[in-house]
């Protein structure tokens, strides 16, 4: 009774271990999520006039610095790191509590169950708050030089101009790709917590700490690896939907008709002129953010939950 009231108490801590790392990491790989999100769209037919041809991420990033300065490296990042600390905070706590919930209901045998449906609804719940600030910061992203329309000034007038000329419901395109790479965070949660309890197994196994808190027998190293391996194995199978997504999300062209009608036209177009290398445009820097970010992430995060268990025991 009394560790179900403690694990309680508790919850406030996954959250604030979330905001810290992932408000961390969204400073450091911004110009790169910028990069990528260029590449994305760029399908090399329509999109010449308005962003420029990069030969590889380097070039990019040289070229945004030059032409657009720091500004345009760090073009939406408000949007970006609002939306992403936000629903990651909010939907690790809802996976924290779904999971004690399905956990109540299986048996020893299905220990891998919680994790996944837990993950897999707090993944839906982290779409749905992100998206429109998702689509603002994709926007705000492709905004260069060459671009024809009148700018968003920032954040708030490009909520403001979006609900005024598209409606509200715009806030919300790219949701159903969205939502398909909630498989995405199903399969990085999942793998990160099953490679936790085999690393924490075999350093274990037939020593005196067996029954040590895992806390105490992993460290900076050990997340690292864990963070970087999850997250790599969510990226290859889910990445197609974030070049579905970003495509969706582009700016209308003047005469105010979205470029592509659906998800499904995207995927045509791509496969019909692009093929299989275009749903993956944006691949280099994306795992460029990913590899080092998902290490510092799950440092940051099992580092600042540890110290605000710590200061808990302490009071």
């Amino acid at each position: 009774m009394e560790a179900t009231k403690h694990r309680q108490k508790l919850q406030w801590e996954y959250g604030v271990a979330t905001l810290a790392s992932r408000f961390s990491t969204v400073t450091i790989n911004h110009p790169l999520d910028v990069v990528q999100t260029r590449f994305q769209v760029n399908d090399g037919r329509r999109l010449l006039s308005q962003i420029p041809r990069y030969n590889n991420t380097a070039h990019a990033i040289f070229t945004i610095a030059r032409l657009e300065g720091l500004r345009g490296l760090y073009a939406g990042f408000l949007a970006g790191a609002v939306g992403s600390t936000i629903s990651s905070g909010l939907g690790l706590l809802y996976y924290v509590k779904a999971k004690q919930r399905h956990a109540i209901a299986m048996s020893s045998e299905e220990k891998y169950i919680p994790d996944l449906a837990s993950a897999m609804e707090a993944g839906a719940l982290v779409c749905l708050c992100r998206n429109p600030f998702s689509l603002v910061k994709t926007r705000l992203q492709l905004q260069t030089p060459l671009h024809q329309a009148r700018p968003y000034a920032g954040l708030y007038d490009a909520f403001r101009t979006i609900k005024r000329e598209e409606g509200f419901s715009a806030l919300f395109r790219g949701i159903v790709p969205s939502l398909f790479m909630v498989s995405y965070i199903a399969i990085h949660v999942t793998v990160y917590e099953e490679l936790r309890k085999t690393i924490v197994n075999l350093k274990t196994k037939g020593s005196k700490i067996q029954h040590q808190n895992p806390d105490q027998i992993l460290n900076s190293v050990d997340f690292a690896v864990l963070g970087a391996t999850s997250r790599v194995a969510a990226i290859f199978p889910t990445y197609p939907f974030q070049v579905i997504r970003t495509r969706l999300q582009q700016r209308p062209d003047s005469d105010g008709i979205p470029r592509y009608r659906n998800s499904w036209h995207i995927v045509k177009e791509i496969a019909r002129f692009e093929g299989v290398r275009g749903f993956y445009k944006g691949i280099t820097p994306n795992l460029l953010i990913n590899i080092p970010v998902a290490s510092m992430t799950f440092i940051v995060y099992e580092n600042v939950l540890k110290l605000l268990k710590l200061a808990k025991r302490n009071d």
